[in-house]
């Protein structure tokens, strides 16, 4: 961190001062103050110094004129800034010294205040302490499981049936309908908002966490069965085919053969789609509102804003907060993320 230090020139008199700081520069008509003697805190006003407005003036190393100085003049080495301060009568002089310091006393106030909901105290410029109420981001992280876990859970499974039909069943109208679900890709959710919002209103069913789980489901459905049918249709034939004849039905192919199989794409939609629904916040407010007992990690960070907005270090704490599981997720499913998204783009 970077601070500057600011002592002010001011109505003190000392006559040591006077006689050991002021000094007349005959050659150049200029006036200057000894550094070390207002380094040491010595506090006066320019006028007992003797300093003329009029003419150039000499500061902690400084030479300028008064105008330059009432804009603010710095030392050659850059760690010292000279301003006037006021009129030429009436003024003082400020001296800001530039300090480096580091502060190695760390601590987890701030995540006891976004996380576990901990009261803080307010200074108020008057002197007063005020309790202000911290805000409680613990049931936001619970509800943000509760909405990311099944919305990533259910549309891999109805996707992962649906792939497997589309790569291995043959039925009327197949390839109509799997155009129509990768045609669903280009479409935008924010049109779809609205409309499933109406719906929800009349089944009674917005606001709650089934609501925002079929939402997801739904939004996510086409991306996972087309990545999955790319997957699941460069599985060797042979091996299908060995199962039929040995009596297995569709059913238990799928489940004996093709998940085993699946796990590198199931793996990479997983992380796509736990990450996208984590850090949603538009189908979060739509479906669940602004109920505080609904709320999920990214209205209460959003909250955080309003209500701190200039308390960076509780900001910094709760996105902090926020990235933490998905960052776990990620690191836990990456050696699946790369040989999933590979399957099926190359033949060889």
């Amino acid at each position: 961190m970077q601070r500057r230090n600011t002592r002010a020139i001011h109505d003190q008199t000392s006559d040591h001062f006077e006689s050991s700081c002021l000094r007349e520069d005959e050659k150049n008509e200029t006036q200057s103050v000894d550094s070390t003697c207002l380094a040491g805190g010595l506090l006066h006003n320019p006028k007992e110094l003797g300093l003329d407005p009029d003419s150039v003036m000499a500061v902690e190393g400084v030479e300028a004129t008064f105008e330059q100085l009432r804009a603010g003049v710095e030392s050659p080495d850059g760690d010292t800034r000279v301003t006037w301060v006021g009129n030429k009568r009436l003024g003082r002089i400020e001296v800001q010294q530039q300090v480096w310091t580091t502060n190695w006393d760390f601590t987890l106030e701030n995540y006891k205040q976004v996380l576990l909901g901990q009261d803080f105290e307010v200074t108020r410029p008057d002197g007063t302490v005020e309790v202000v109420p911290s805000q409680d981001m613990t049931q936001a992280f619970l509800n943000s499981l509760t909405v990311a876990v099944p919305s990533t859970i259910i549309p891999i499974l109805i996707a992962a049936y649906a792939a497997y039909a589309f790569a291995w069943m043959n039925f009327p109208g197949r390839r109509l309908m799997f155009i129509l679900v990768v045609g669903l890709l280009v479409v935008p959710l924010q049109i779809a908002l609205v409309p499933i919002l109406s719906d929800y209103n009349k089944l009674g069913l917005n606001g709650t966490f089934l609501a925002i789980w079929l939402a997801h489901t739904g939004f996510g459905l086409a991306l996972a069965t087309y990545l999955l049918f790319n997957y699941i249709r460069t599985l060797p034939r042979d091996i299908l085919e060995s199962a039929f004849i040995d009596g297995a039905s569709h059913f238990t192919i799928f489940n004996r053969l093709i998940l085993p199989l699946s796990v590198p794409a199931l793996a990479s939609f997983a992380i796509f789609q736990f990450l996208w629904v984590w850090n949603d916040y538009l189908v979060a407010l739509v479906f669940l509102g602004v109920d505080p007992n609904n709320k999920v990690l990214t209205q209460r960070l959003a909250d955080l804003t309003g209500t701190f907005g200039n308390d960076w270090h509780l900001l910094t704490a709760g996105a902090f907060i926020t990235m933490i599981l998905p960052l776990v997720v990620f690191f836990a499913l990456q050696r699946y993320f790369v040989r999933g998204l590979m399957a099926g783009s190359v033949k060889g």
